[in-house]
């Protein structure tokens, strides 16, 4: 008996506490599957501590947990220290900080990854849309009245007969949309509220017109694409908070605005942007960025701008590649702006690759500087073996590789033949090399050929002589649009700063 209690007592001393910070769950390798059971789901943060982000985030994610557990939800919200856990951040993937997942019905295997707002009303509206029916009904004009106020978007389907074609294409939208709530009502007082007198769909929204009602052939294309277009204002601001919106959203081209909140003409400049922004309304987004903000240096940067220079408008397009233009006029108008936007539109724009003026001394040293202006030039000279280094000042990869970098520059400082050079490519683009993650190390062999061969070997001296002594075939590799798994990563300088 007293050997039963025993083994008893050590089962029940095994099993991992589960503990609590705010309301969040603290998770560890120990207590993840225990967690899991006792609370099917839960949305995981997995931060590390030193993650600007994360802190950003922390509060946000303690309301949310708080708002769900004060309802009484069965939905529970935790966090995964990534740094100290990192057996538990490896097999979920997290290879950026915060990396948020929704685990479901307490299945461990292919949890959803998060993807709306990070403010804690966004939270809890994606986490009851995942986890309740995807279209709530409206039975009177109280309930629709505390849909709309307390959400920032909501959408409601006015229909007399849920199983009308309409409704059904309406039930198909909401469930392929995770961020805005949707609801559906036939009752005659909430028809009559909001002097709806047909069966129609209405978005209701905080701000700008504050709502938009369809118009067309309701299909679940159709209904997507209109909430789509009006779910997000006009003009958004860049924050902490509005960033997973603008870059997690279906619309990659962007419009951006540079503008310092303390201008004299702010408001005046605001009103331009936002009249250019009526006509491309799920076609381009408008997203203004207060250059004065000290944590939107590093946007500036990205598009080789300086405060002194703002205002100052660009477009960027999100897509597999990332491309930058620049209006020709400084002026910013409605009609400037509005003309900009069509020319984009029509494919009529030339991208703008940014570059630094060459310096003076560019090919003093034994590494040679590289810029926009002398690329062309120096890498494909037919009677050069040129070796590339693409870097980021910021980038802790390349701050170990520069004395190697260095060492190999000297070991061929003498040659007739081999260039070691090195290109900032946060202050410089190149057309004929898309650059995704820092350092990207690529060769451009001897000819008329304008061959790349992107360099696949160990980052030592030692790997570097061969494949430089090889022509390029040892450690090398055909040129391919593939980020280094031991890199950083190009686009955080724009999506995660």
């Amino acid at each position: 008996m007293l050997k039963f209690l025993l083994i008893c007592t050590l089962a029940v001393a095994s099993r991992a506490e589960v503990g609590e910070e705010e309301d969040v769950l603290v998770l560890k390798k120990s207590n993840f599957e225990e967690a899991l059971k006792a609370h099917p789901n839960i949305l995981v943060e997995f931060y590390a501590p030193w993650c600007g982000h994360c802190k950003a985030l922390a509060p946000e994610f303690a309301k949310a947990a708080g708002l769900l557990k004060a309802e009484g939800s069965e939905v529970r919200l935790g966090k995964v220290d990534a740094t100290e856990e990192t057996e538990l951040a490896q097999e979920y993937g997290v290879r950026g900080y915060p990396t948020i997942k929704f685990f479901k019905g307490g299945e461990k295997e292919s949890p959803k990854e998060y993807s709306a707002g990070r403010q804690a009303d966004d939270i809890v509206a994606w986490l009851k849309k995942r986890t309740g029916p995807a279209v709530a009904t409206l039975a009177g004009v109280t309930e629709a009245e505390s849909l709309i106020a307390d959400n920032e978007v909501a959408v409601i389907g006015f229909f007399k007969d849920a199983d009308s074609e309409g409704a059904k294409a309406f039930e198909k939208a909401a469930e392929t949309t995770d961020d805005v709530p949707f609801a559906m009502t036939a009752d005659d007082a909430v028809f009559a509220k909001f002097e709806v007198s047909k069966d129609s769909v209405v978005l209701f929204k905080k701000f700008d017109e504050g709502r938009n009602t369809f118009d067309g052939e309701l299909t679940k294309e159709n209904l997507l694409a209109f909430v789509k277009a009006n779910q997000l204002p006009l003009v958004i601001e860049f924050t902490e908070q509005t960033a997973p919106k603008i870059f997690g959203g279906e619309i990659k081209s962007h419009i951006l605005m540079f503008l310092p909140k303390t201008a004299k003409d702010f408001q005046d400049k605001m009103d331009q942007f936002k009249k250019a922004a009526e006509g491309f309304k799920g076609r381009i987004l408008f997203i203004f960025i207060d250059s004065d903000v000290d944590d939107n240096q590093r946007i500036l940067e990205f598009f080789g701008l300086k405060k002194e220079e703002c205002p100052a408008i660009r477009l960027i397009t999100l897509e597999d590649e990332m491309t930058k233009y620049r209006p020709e006029s400084d002026a910013i108008t409605a009609e400037s702006i509005i003309s900009f936007c069509e020319l984009f539109i029509e494919g009529k724009l030339k991208p703008h690759l940014m570059s630094q003026d060459i310096p003076e001394d560019w090919d003093k040293n034994p590494v040679r500087v590289l810029v926009g202006k002398n690329f062309e030039e120096v890498v494909f000279d037919s009677s050069k073996n040129v070796f590339v280094e693409f870097y980021a000042p910021w980038c802790g990869h390349c701050k170990q590789l520069t004395p190697i970098w260095e060492k190999l520059a000297e070991k061929y400082k003498d040659s007739a033949d081999i260039i070691v050079a090195k290109m900032d490519s946060t202050a410089n683009e190149i057309e004929a090399v898309k650059v995704h993650s820092f350092p990207t190390l690529k060769f451009f062999p001897a000819g008329e050929e304008r061959k790349v061969i992107d360099y696949n070997g160990e980052r030592t001296l030692e790997g570097f002589t061969k494949f430089l002594e090889s022509g390029g075939k040892e450690g090398g590799a055909p040129a391919e649009d593939e980020d280094d798994l031991d890199a950083e990563p190009h686009k955080k300088t724009l999506s995660e700063l």
